[in-house]
C-alpha cells in the first residue's frame, strides 16, 4: 500500500505498525513500537534519502523524533544519510559489535567486486564506496541477549556474510522478518531489475559480499526461522507462500545462486572486531572478462531502458 502524492513523499505499509521507504534502489523501514509516539528508524539510506526519511518521518509521527536507529549494516547505502539524522535528532544508533569499526572511522570495507557480473548494478560497482562513516560516541552496540532497544517484541539475528556484523530484525508474533542485504527479492546486481522492482528472492548483493559460505549459513539461520513477511534492503516486500518459497529455493540452490566467477568466491575476506584484516587478491582472468561483459552489460541495458521508457510513453499517451 502506498501513501503520499509523489516520489518524495510515498512510502509502502509492510505490516502492522511497519512501513518502507525506495529510494532509487534501496530501502529504509520505520517501525511503531506500539506507543503511538515511540517509533525507530531501520537504516538511513542514501546521502540523497535525507529529505524522503524527513517527510516520511513526518507524515507518520509528526515532530516525534525517533527512540533510536538501528543499523542493518553500514554499507554506503545504509548509511547515507546517518551522520545528519543522527546529529540532528540527538538519538542513539545501534550496530553489532562487529560492524563497529566501519561507523567509526577505523576500518573501510573489502573492495567491491565488479566481477561477480550479473548486470550493470554489479558492472559499475567499482565506483561505489567503502570508506567507512564516523558518528562517534552516538554509536551503541546492540544487546547480547537480541533484543532490539526501542522494539518491543522484536529480536535482531547475527546474519554476516555481507558483511561481518550484519544484523536481521525478526518479529515473532508475525514472522516478519526485515532482512537488510542478507538476502533481497530482487536481482540487485540488474540495473533493468532494480528498476522494475522485478520481484525475485536472490542472494545478497554479490558485488559487495565478501564471504559467501557464511552468507550461506546466515540465509538458513532465517530459512530456520519460517518468516511468513520478509522485508529487505531491497525490492519489494514478499509475504506468505511466495516468501516461504522464493526463501526455500534460496537456501537449498544457495550454491547455484552463487557467482560463477568473483574476487571472494573462492577465499572470503578476512575481518574481527577491529575491522579488514585481509583481502583476496584480485583475479586478472576475471578482470578480463568482467570488462567485455560490462560493455556488452551496458548496450543491452540501454537498449532495454530506451524500450521500456518508450512503451511507458505510449501507454500514457493512450489514456
Amino acid at each position: 500500500m502506498k501513501n503520499g502524492n509523489n516520489s518524495t513523499t510515498s512510502y509502502f505499509s509492510v505490516a502492522r505498525n511497519v512501513w518502507g521507504m525506495k529510494d532509487v534502489f534501496v530501502n529504509f523501514y520505520m517501525i511503531k513500537n506500539g506507543d503511538p509516539d515511540k517509533w525507530v528508524l531501520v537504516d538511513a539510506g542514501l546521502k540523497t534519502s535525507y529529505p524522503r526519511i524527513k517527510k516520511m518521518a513526518h507524515a507518520l509521527f509528526g515532530e516525534k523524533k525517533p527512540e533510536a536507529i538501528i543499523l542493518t549494516h553500514g554499507h554506503f547505502d545504509h548509511v547515507g544519510a546517518l551522520k545528519k539524522l543522527a546529529e540532528e535528532w540527538n538519538v542513539p544508533v545501534y550496530a553489532h559489535y562487529l560492524e563497529l569499526p566501519y561507523l567509526t572511522g577505523r576500518s573501510h570495507y573489502p573492495p567491491p567486486d565488479p566481477t561477480v557480473g550479473g548486470g550493470m548494478m554489479a558492472f559499475m560497482s567499482f565506483m561505489y564506496p567503502t570508506d567507512p562513516v564516523d558518528i562517534g560516541n552516538q554509536i551503541s552496540v546492540l544487546p547480547e541477549d537480541g533484543t532490539v532497544p526501542g522494539l518491543k517484541g522484536w529480536k535482531y539475528v547475527h546474519s554476516p556474510g555481507h558483511t561481518p556484523g550484519h544484523i536481521s530484525l525478526f518479529r515473532e508474533e508475525d514472522k516478519l522478518l526485515i532482512a537488510g542485504d542478507a538476502f533481497v527479492t530482487t536481482k540487485s546486481e540488474s540495473a533493468i531489475a532494480v528498476m522494475l522492482q522485478t520481484k525475485k528472492i536472490s542472494r545478497p548483493p554479490a558485488y559487495l559480499t565478501s564471504d559467501w559460505q557464511t552468507a550461506y549459513r546466515s540465509v538458513k539461520q532465517l530459512y530456520d526461522l519460517s518468516p511468513e513477511v520478509v522485508a529487505t534492503g531491497h525490492g519489494q516486500p514478499m509475504t506468505g507462500e511466495e516468501a516461504r518459497d522464493g526463501l526455500e529455493y534460496l537456501y537449498q540452490h544457495f550454491a547455484e545462486e552463487m557467482p560463477l566467477n568473483g574476487r571472494y568466491v573462492d577465499e572470503p575476506a578476512v575481518a574481527d572486531a577491529n575491522g579488514l584484516l585481509y583481502t583476496p587478491p584480485r583475479k586478472a582472468a576475471a578482470i578480463d572478462a568482467w570488462v567485455i561483459a560490462a560493455v556488452a552489460a551496458t548496450v543491452v541495458t540501454a537498449v532495454t531502458l530506451s524500450l521500456v521508457l518508450r512503451k511507458r510513453k505510449r501507454s500514457r499517451l493512450r489514456f
